[in-house]
């Protein structure tokens, strides 16, 4: 059987996109997870059998490290017709050693393994909307040239990984696709991830974010995990020209920071515990004196204060540019494109949040 390697298969976007490939075609998959051993792997198969038991043989298991000698060695390359590989750290926190060997070297090993796929048909490079970095002003399905620089080392490790795709690995049947922050799993606003947007609108929630770094026109680009997995498995059914996607909607689709800090409020307005707390709108900080905050918080600042600026610091930049992302190609490919109402979408989100107190749902 030939099958599509979907590398990170135990991650968010992984896992979705592999149940969305295997209830829209026939193929197989090989489910490929992070693991440093059998007893690793089999922790998590355990956890993701039960999701991916009704499939039957269509589905396989893999398991290996990106940052190990040879991450893919278990995995036949001549049953290899597709592969979407979606493992990276995605943390905008992360430290660039970490992101150097997992997001660049490790996509790199999988580069080279893809070279021996004597069937591989296509190569979709799971990237970020981010690897523009901090450039402004409409962000086209092009190659980036990264040259304003980056808010972090994840945006500079993935934009790095697309270049080295483009250049040097320009012999396979590549094709990239940027993804933005996703928010929800649908429009309804059911949260099984959260990442630094939720952990933000918390962090406000509870008061202990009195200033918020950025623009209050500054866009904001949010998808739903349904939109990204059904956007993936579609265009892996296009044939692969070095073809360049934006997962994102337009600006005209999406909300500003202070649209999402007002409803967010709104929202939060609802909720009679919070309302006790008597808890104030933030206010903007400009870029200087955020820095300033943050490379002086050891100083004054307690341990919750410095957690909270902590975890804001990492993205604070993107939050002043303002960015125009261009979608044409995936509107093209993608006949049941739509976007969700971004306002009702993020009251959903709030509301769910506020709901949950904040808890994930069970995936």
């Amino acid at each position: 059987m030939q099958r599509t390697l979907i590398t990170g298969a135990g991650g968010y976007v992984g896992a979705r996109t592999a149940e969305k490939l295997l209830d829209t075609n026939d193929s197989g998959v090989v489910l490929w997870l992070h693991a440093a051993n059998s007893d690793e792997a089999r922790g998590k198969i355990d956890a993701l059998q039960p999701r991916f038991a009704k499939y039957g043989e269509r589905v396989i298991y893999r398991f290996g490290e990106l940052t190990g000698d040879a991450p893919f060695s278990s995995v036949d390359p001549l049953e290899i017709r597709s592969i979407i590989h979606s493992a990276a750290v995605t943390r905008f926190n992360v430290d660039e050693a970490t992101a150097n060997a997992v997001n660049v070297d490790g996509s790199v090993k999988l580069f080279r393994f893809a070279e021996r796929c004597r069937n591989l048909r296509d190569l979709t490079y799971v990237s970020t909307v981010y690897a523009s970095g901090l450039a402004a002003g409409p962000i086209a399905e092009v190659p980036l040239d990264g040259a304003v620089g980056f808010a972090n080392h994840y945006e500079r490790s993935k934009w790095r990984s697309e270049q080295l795709l483009a250049t040097e690995f320009s012999n396979l049947p590549w094709r990239i696709a940027r993804v933005a922050t996703v928010i929800s799993d649908d429009e309804a606003g059911q949260i099984t991830q959260q990442n630094a947007v939720h952990n933000t609108l918390k962090l406000l929630y509870y008061g202990l974010l009195s200033l918020v770094p950025g623009r209050a026109d500054t866009p904001l680009y949010f998808v739903t995990g349904e939109f990204v997995a059904d956007a993936l498995a579609t265009i892996a059914a296009r044939p692969a020209a070095h073809a360049i996607y934006h997962l994102v909607h337009r600006r005209e689709e999406s909300l500003t920071l202070d649209e999402l800090l007002s409803i967010a409020f709104e929202v939060f307005e609802g909720d009679q515990k919070w309302r006790m707390r008597r808890v104030l709108k933030p206010l903007y900080a400009d870029a200087e004196s955020f820095d300033i905050l943050v490379d002086g918080i050891d100083s004054f600042g307690g341990e919750v204060f410095r957690q909270a600026l902590g975890s804001v610091a990492p993205f604070a930049r993107q939050l002043f540019v303002k960015k125009a992302f261009l979608n044409d190609r995936l509107r093209a490919d993608l006949p049941r494109y739509q976007a969700p109402a971004p306002a009702a979408l993020a009251r959903s989100v709030c509301e769910e949040l506020v709901r949950t107190r904040f808890r994930k749902a069970a995936a």
